[in-house]
């Protein structure tokens, strides 16, 4: 069943997912090599609550961390630890808030120093890629419209599409209908309509496509062991034009002075 939110309803996922993206903007002016992903937890689990809101993944399902801190070959759910980021890695942060009852979610991943052109090149896509799935989230048109844009720009670019995760519905809970996948048909699944809001987060590989869950119960890899990179936004259907609930521009104003 899929929920859709009032006018207001929409107004407080934008002030959690707001939140959420200040929170990575100031991750984004910590990650250099030499940190470790365990301080990065640190920073955003004393920002988000400075900010009257606690964080929207700790002790959800039982995770252990305010972030998601996903290196390198590491997809997504990696657990943040005393890993010492190193010059040259990528790292996927992903971060989510409770605010007034609301969750927020979004996920950027990271250059740590300088990185390769062809890694850098991932990271381009797939950002790409969730542009081009945002484009698709209008009122009328189906959530497959958005898995096939997705798609359709990673694989043009070479690039696998993760199959076992997907984006997801978001509300007061985490997780809501529809699931939201990174691959499909155009015209299938679910009717979009105005305050529906779901989170669209391509996982794109450099490699294959297939992963392997690690023994921590979490942290997801490319079985290849080659990089994956993860960019998500929240994102509010409307008439004509998403409405996206996420910014990056926090983040685009600290790399950019970097």
């Amino acid at each position: 069943m899929l929920y859709f939110k009032t006018d207001e309803e929409v107004g407080f996922l934008r002030e959690s997912n707001l939140l959420v993206s200040r929170t990575l903007g100031e991750i984004a002016a910590l990650i250099k090599p030499g940190v470790t992903t365990l301080y990065l937890d640190k920073i955003a689990e004393e920002f988000i609550r400075d900010n009257g809101a606690v964080p929207g993944f700790k002790g959800y399902g039982g995770f252990p961390g305010t972030l998601c801190t996903s290196v390198n070959d590491e997809v997504v759910h990696g657990i943040p630890s005393g890993y010492m980021l190193k010059e040259g890695d990528i790292i996927s942060i992903d971060c989510g808030v409770i605010l007034n009852g609301w969750y927020g979610d979004s996920a950027y991943t990271f250059a740590v120093g300088h990185i390769s052109e062809d890694v850098q090149r991932l990271l381009d896509y797939t950002r790409a890629a969730l542009e081009e799935g945002v484009k698709e989230a209008v009122a009328g048109n189906r959530v497959g419209d958005i898995s096939f844009a997705v798609q359709s720009k990673a694989e043009s670019g070479g690039y696998s599409v993760v199959r076992e995760l997907v984006g997801h519905g978001l509300g007061r809970k985490l997780h809501e209908q529809p699931e939201v996948a990174n691959w499909g048909k155009k015209g299938s699944g679910p009717k979009m309509e105005k305050g529906l809001v779901i989170c669209i987060e391509p996982m794109i590989n450099a490699g294959k496509k297939e992963t392997l869950q690690m023994g921590d119960g979490w942290t997801i890899k490319t079985a290849d062991g080659m990089p994956s990179a993860h960019f998500e936004y929240a994102v509010a259907v409307d008439r004509g034009k998403a409405d996206v609930l996420t910014t990056f521009e926090y983040i685009d104003q600290v790399l950019n002075k970097k």
